[in-house]
């Protein structure tokens, strides 16, 4: 409940009036178009490396379950 109190609407306007000041407007575009596109390639690089993980795991799962060969 606390928590809900601090970060409000009001430090949401103060927090966007600071950001404006110090940036400036032309910049507030640019930086929300970089966390886009940062956002983007960080869940590639999520999904790129489930789909290795789940590869791997299924290449050992393989090698596992194959009944080793006895010569005769």
């Amino acid at each position: 409940m606390f928590l809900g109190e601090i970060f409000g609407p009001d430090l949401l306007i103060v927090v966007i009036v600071v950001a404006v000041l110090v940036f400036g407007g032309a910049a507030i575009p640019k930086l929300a178009r970089n966390l886009g596109s940062a956002k983007t390639e960080f869940e590639k690089g999520l999904k790129t490396a489930k789909t290795k993980d789940e590869s791997a795991t299924n290449a050992s799962d393989a090698s596992e379950t194959k009944a080793p060969e006895t010569e005769k």
